[in-house]
């Protein structure tokens, strides 16, 4: 079965080991051997591997990971080092600029932020090349709303960054009062004129951890 590495092996057992998520296991054996499908079947959990339950501080929520050879590694809106960013990421890129005055970073991985307490999780975590939200209705978005009501749960104050109607969708699993929600539009050339650019999540996100005691996040992605 599935081995994360740290304790979302204990917060999620009884999800490994449920019903639900026996036949995406099944499903995916199948599509892995029949299709080409993003990430590689040993990163799809790399959200939770790089970010463990206890060190969440903020949730970034994406959709499906990208469907292109190469980019996606199991983090949402992350590409593999070498890899072109894909627009959105390069409009998150202008945000973060904008804000906190960091210029666009070499390549769009965004692991730095992961090992610090940000879990970049898509609502689904795999996909077919060349096909968007081929996988939403394998059972995916269960589990990952599992995860968001286990992090809704947390004692602990964590901010829940929702871009885009995908992730604002999921809104109503965070019940939790001491928990900060941002939401705006998505990050794509679409829509970022409509409220992303602007916004300024990533300086209100720190000023909130701070003011709970918490590290802020380094955003800077030129650093290591």
């Amino acid at each position: 079965m599935v081995h994360i590495g740290n304790d979302w092996d204990d917060v999620l057992a009884d999800d490994f080991q449920s019903d639900a998520y026996k036949r995406i296991r099944y499903w995916l054996k199948k599509e892995y051997a029949e299709q080409t499908i993003y990430p590689p079947m040993e990163d799809i959990f790399n959200a939770l591997r790089y970010t463990p339950y206890h060190s969440v501080k903020a949730v970034l929520l994406g959709q499906d990971p990208y469907h292109g050879p190469g980019q996606a590694h199991g983090l949402c809106f992350s590409v593999q080092e070498g890899v072109e960013p894909p627009p959105s990421l390069k409009n998150i890129f202008k945000e973060l600029e904008s804000d906190l005055g960091y210029p666009p970073p070499q390549n769009g991985t965004l692991t730095k932020w992961a090992k610090q307490g940000v879990l970049m999780l898509n609502t689904t975590l795999t996909v077919r090349r060349g096909q968007a939200n081929s996988h939403k209705n394998i059972g995916w978005t269960g589990f990952t709303d599992g995860i968001i009501r286990k992090l809704n749960d947390r004692e602990t104050p964590i901010v829940f960054l929702l871009w885009g109607g995908n992730a604002r969708s999921k809104k109503p699993l965070i019940t939790n009062p001491q928990h900060l929600v941002l939401e705006t539009v998505h990050p794509s050339p679409l829509s970022a004129f409509g409220g992303f650019f602007g916004c300024r999540h990533f300086s209100k996100c720190n000023e909130f951890l701070q003011a709970h005691g918490e590290t802020p996040i380094d955003w800077n992605l030129n650093t290591p």
